[in-house]
C-alpha cells in the first residue's frame, strides 16, 4: 500500500520549458485527494525551488538541498535542517583549493541561495553561469581568512569526468558526497557536499518518522539523475523517466520522459487510479 509519492524535480516532474503537465498536477490532486502523502526532493535549494513551484502547488513536504533540509509546504516552514560545521567547512576549502576546483560555499539553511565562491582560474562555463544567475546572492571566497561560520553545502562544477570526480570524492573524509548533473548545462558533473547521512534517501527516512506508519515499502519514487539513486533503492516502487542515464533505466521501472507526464504514468501504474 502506498503512502507516500516522492519525485524529483528538474528533469523528472518539471518539464525541459520549466512548466508543468497538467496530467501530472491531476495526479498530485488526486493523490491528496487519496490521503497520499506528496513530496517532491530536489537539489534546489527553497529560494530556487520558489521560482518554479507557486504557493499552492499540491505538494505536502519540500526536500531541498538533495535532503539537507525539509519544508512543510502548508506553511513553508522548515522542519528539518543540517549544516557542516566551521571545522568541517575549512577542511573541504582547503581540499579542494588543493585539488584547484571550482566551487561554492553555501550560507546555512534557509539562506543557502547565498554563497562564497573560489574560481580556480580555469574556463568553467557551467560554473561562470551559476554564478551570473545569482550574482545578487553570490561573493568572492576570500582564500587564506577562515570561513566565517558553518555551511548548508559545499558545491564543486567539475568537467565532465568521472575520474576527476572520482580522485576529489576518494580524498574527502568525514561528509556526504553526492553526485548530480548539473541542471544548467546538462552535461558538467556537481560534487556535493553535505554532512554525514545527508542525501535524498535521508531525508525521507527522516519525514517517515515525522509523520509515522510509513515504512519504504510504502513508498513511491521518481527519479532521473544520479542524486535520486539512494532514493530509487530505497523505495517499494522505484521509477526513472526516459530522458534518465542508461545505468539507471536498466535497474529501475521506466516511464515516459518528464516532459510527456512521466510522473502521471508512474502512480497510475501502482495505484491503478484514472
Amino acid at each position: 500500500m502506498i503512502k507516500l509519492v516522492v519525485t524529483d524535480l528538474d528533469g523528472t516532474l518539471l518539464r525541459s520549458d520549466h512548466k508543468f503537465n497538467g496530467e501530472d498536477m491531476v495526479s498530485l490532486c488526486r493523490l491528496g485527494e487519496m490521503g497520499i502523502i506528496r513530496a517532491i526532493a530536489t537539489g534546489r535549494s527553497p529560494f530556487s525551488a520558489s521560482t518554479v513551484l507557486p504557493d499552492d502547488f499540491p505538494i505536502d513536504y519540500l526536500l531541498f538541498s538533495s535532503g539537507a533540509g525539509i519544508m512543510r509546504w502548508s506553511d513553508k516552514s522548515i522542519i528539518h535542517a543540517n549544516q557542516l560545521s566551521p571545522e568541517v567547512v575549512q577542511y573541504v576549502i582547503a581540499l579542494l583549493v588543493e585539488m584547484h576546483a571550482d566551487f561554492m560555499v553555501h550560507e546555512p539553511i534557509p539562506l543557502n541561495h547565498c554563497f562564497h565562491y573560489h574560481s580556480s582560474g580555469k574556463l568553467n562555463s557551467d560554473f561562470e553561469r551559476r554564478i551570473s544567475l545569482y550574482k545578487d546572492y553570490s561573493q568572492p571566497l576570500i582564500t587564506g581568512v577562515p570561513f566565517p561560520g558553518p555551511a548548508s553545502q559545499v558545491l564543486a562544477v567539475l568537467p565532465n569526468d568521472i575520474e576527476r570526480f572520482n580522485a576529489i570524492s576518494k580524498k574527502l573524509n568525514g561528509v556526504q558526497v553526492i553526485r548530480a548533473t548539473s541542471p544548467l548545462d546538462g552535461k558538467s558533473i556537481w560534487l556535493e557536499i553535505f554532512p554525514e547521512g545527508v542525501s535524498k534517501s535521508g531525508g525521507i527516512q527522516w519525514l517517515c518518522s515525522y509523520i509515522g506508519g510509513i515504512q519504504p515499502r510504502n513508498l513511491l519514487a521518481l527519479g532521473n539523475d544520479y542524486n535520486d539513486i539512494d532514493m530509487l533503492n530505497l523505495a517499494g516502487e522505484a521509477f526513472v523517466v526516459s530522458n534518465a542515464p542508461s545505468e539507471l533505466k536498466d535497474k529501475f521501472q521506466v516511464v515516459p520522459v518528464n516532459d510527456e507526464a512521466g510522473f502521471s504514468h508512474a502512480v497510475k501504474r501502482v495505484l491503478k487510479i484514472d
